[in-house]
Formats: C-alpha cells, sequence, structure tokens
C-alpha cells in the first residue's frame, strides 16, 4: 500500500506540508494544472530549494495578486464541489474544510456553517488544503501516517488579539494526537497543518514498516533553533508487522448486573478503545467476579477510564506501563453483494500475502434484512473479497 509518513519534528504548516511533497518530487506544473480545477483568480504559486540548519528543501509559495473576502464553509464548498477536480480530491479537501470550521465553531460557540475563515478562507490556504489532496493523488497515496505532532509555547499575535500556543482552534484539532513540545517560544503547528494532518492521517507514532521510494522536506518560514522543516517519507508498506503504542486498563468486578457488559463494552468502542475483553476470576469469599481490560493509546487513558467509572461498580482501575503492541497492516474495504454493500477486513501477512475477513455486523444485518442464513451472507462476501483483493 502506497503510503506517506509525515515526520513533524518541527511542527507542520499548510505551506510546509505542500513544499514536502514537491521537495519528494511532485512536479509543479501538474499542481498547477490541477488547481486551476479551482477556478479561483487572483494568485500565484512558486516553489524554491533552500535549507534550514544545512538540511536542503523546498518552501512553497502562493503569491496573492489582489485582496479576497472572507469566506464561509458554504463558499469554499461551493468553490471545491463546482470544480472539475477529481472527486477523492474534493472529498479529501470538503473533509479538511469541514473539521477545521467545526474546532473553530466549537473555539467561538457558533455552528460550523455561521465561521467566517478569515485567513484559513484566503486563497493561499485554500491552495495549501486543496493543493495537499491533489499532490496525494497524483503520488497514488492510499494510507497517511503522522508522527507525534511538536507544537511549540509561548503566545502570537493574530487576528483575535494574543492568544496561546497552541492556539485554541489548533489544541481542538489536534484532540486525541499525541503532541509534545521541547520549549521553544514559536507556533509550530497551524490550524491549516492540523486540520490536513489530523483529517487525513490514519494514526499518529512511530514510523510504519515500509520500502522507502521518496523523501522530501517542506520548509518553513522561521528560523529556530531546530531545522523548520517537515519531512515527507513515500514509500509502500511491506506488509510486516507495524507496533504502536497501549497501555492496559484493567479492574475487577463482582457487584454487576452482567447484562451490563454488552453496553459497556460498546460505549468503550465508541470512545476509541483499541480492544476491550472480559476475563471470568473468582473473587475473596470465593465470589465469582470478572476483569475488565481496555487495551488503548496513551492518549485515549483518561477518556476511558472516565467511561468506567460512569458505567460500572468498580471504585479503581489499574494502568499498566507503556507496552509496544505488533499488529499487522490492515484495512477495510468494500464490496457489492446481491443484499447490498459489505465491509471486509483486509489482513496483510508476510510478504504482502491477504487474507479478507467479512465484517460480522454487516453479515448479520443484511441476513437479518433478507432473510437468508448469515453463513450463506459470510460466505459469499468473503469469496468476493477474495476475487478482489486478495488475489490482486
Amino acid at each position: 500500500m502506497k503510503t506517506a509518513y509525515f515526520d513533524c519534528f518541527a511542527g507542520a504548516s499548510g505551506d510546509m506540508i505542500l513544499g514536502s511533497l514537491l521537495d519528494a518530487g511532485l512536479a509543479l506544473n501538474a499542481l498547477k494544472k490541477e488547481l486551476k480545477k479551482l477556478g479561483l483568480q487572483g494568485y500565484e504559486i512558486h516553489a524554491e530549494k533552500s535549507t534550514k540548519k544545512h538540511i536542503s528543501g523546498t518552501r512553497f509559495y502562493v503569491d496573492v495578486t489582489h485582496d479576497h473576502h472572507h469566506r464561509t464553509l458554504k463558499d469554499i464548498r461551493k468553490i471545491i464541489e463546482e470544480s472539475a477536480l477529481q472527486d477523492t480530491v474534493k472529498q479529501r479537501s470538503l473533509d479538511i474544510f469541514t473539521r477545521l470550521a467545526e474546532a473553530e465553531g466549537k473555539v467561538h460557540n457558533k455552528p460550523k456553517d455561521d465561521i467566517h475563515f478569515h485567513e484559513v478562507g484566503a486563497v493561499d490556504s485554500i491552495i495549501d488544503i486543496v493543493g495537499t489532496a491533489i499532490g496525494l493523488e497524483l503520488f497514488g497515496i492510499q494510507k497517511v501516517v503522522s508522527s507525534r505532532v511538536h507544537v511549540g509555547t509561548g503566545t502570537l499575535d493574530c487576528a483575535h488579539g494574543t492568544l496561546p500556543v497552541p492556539p485554541p482552534a489548533t489544541t481542538e484539532l489536534l484532540k486525541n494526537v499525541p503532541i509534545h513540545s521541547t520549549g521553544i517560544e514559536s507556533e509550530l503547528v497551524t490550524p491549516t497543518g492540523a486540520a490536513i494532518l489530523t483529517t487525513l492521517s490514519e494514526r499518529f507514532g512511530p514510523f510504519p514498516s515500509m520500502t522507502i521510494e521518496a523523501t522530501g522536506y517542506g520548509l518553513g518560514g522561521r528560523n529556530l533553533e531546530i531545522p523548520n522543516l517537515l519531512r515527507v517519507i513515500i514509500g509502500e508498506e511491506s506488509g510486516d508487522v507495524n507496533q504502536d503504542i497501549v497501555q492496559l486498563i484493567e479492574t475487577n468486578i463482582d457487584d454487576m448486573n452482567p447484562q451490563f457488559y454488552e453496553h459497556i463494552m460498546e460505549s468503550l468502542f465508541t470512545q476509541g478503545a483499541k480492544d476491550v475483553f472480559l476475563t471470568p476470576i473468582i473473587m475473596k469469599k470465593n465470589r465469582p467476579g470478572v476483569v475488565l481490560s481496555v487495551l488503548a493509546s496513551p492518549e485515549k487513558i483518561a477518556e476511558l477510564t472516565g467511561v468506567i467509572f460512569q458505567e460500572t461498580t468498580t471504585l479503581g482501575v489499574r494502568i499498566s506501563e507503556i507496552k509496544k503492541r505488533t499488529v499487522l497492516d490492515r484495512e477495510i474495504r468494500k464490496v457489492d453483494t446481491p443484499w447490498g454493500e459489505a465491509r471486509v477486513k483486509i489482513r496483510t501477512v508476510n510478504r504482502g500475502q491477504k487474507t479478507a475477513a467479512p465484517e460480522y455486523d454487516d453479515c448479520k444485518r443484511l441476513a437479518q434484512k433478507h432473510h437468508i442464513p448469515i453463513r450463506e451472507v459470510y460466505d459469499f462476501i468473503k469469496k468476493e473479497a477474495e476475487k478482489k483483493f486478495v488475489t490482486d
């Protein structure tokens, strides 16, 4: 699977993301050709090679030739939907702008459709967001992964006055994303950069297992103690195992109605648990009990612990030290059946070998709706998935 990994060791912005893609081999002329399909006027783009702390990269520029009015999400959606861009580019771009509007709306206590984007609605940010979607499409990127994000600290001056770093909208966008700061007093992550990465990235963490095909460095405009660069690494995932960081939450329960566990497990999965399972035990005074175990990424621990306290009778939980979890590469694909669309989990094992497993909930839904044996539905979906995805 063609994958792009964004290494945010000095943060990220829209122009840095596009600069990194250009540095990795995206043709500027091809980008210009696609951007013309937006029908926007009054801007020019160019890129130039330069260095930061002796590391070579590409700086991307958008030169706006005249003033542009602030735009709402509705205005931007109309521009993108009426363009001649490919559907996948349109959808990625709209997803990013919608996420950005939702974050701004929460910060300002307004509906997302009422948000005036100010700088984000200007031509340069539209170009950054749509240009990134174009670049990923031209590279054939199927999956985006990012590192934990370096956010900086201090304050910044903007249209809303003096704000803390990272500013409120950026902080909202980075919710549930691993971040860190080394004390550099600068806005390392812009709202546009945060919106792009958090919308497109499947996960944030270590490098995936991949064969590198290209690397690129997008230059930022600041001179910092560290190289003001965003690195992108593009390659083919090898299908070998990957590792992510997880923690284990556990609690023993012996005084709760067992019928509640189904609801509790669903609530934990909804809030981002990676896995939830129950283990029968014998507790003090020979009481039968259950160990409720939850695997989760570190940034989800507080939220999931809150669910456990709210939904169960426990008085406390145990949280293990951070562990590495080894996982196989997997993706969710869809197949058409005589009864409707169904999802299939495609798992990649050794040397690119793939297996297909239909999603049980979809099999159950189709079987109940059409009054046919679930086994028949499962077998049909599995065969279709194997023909379509496993034999590629």
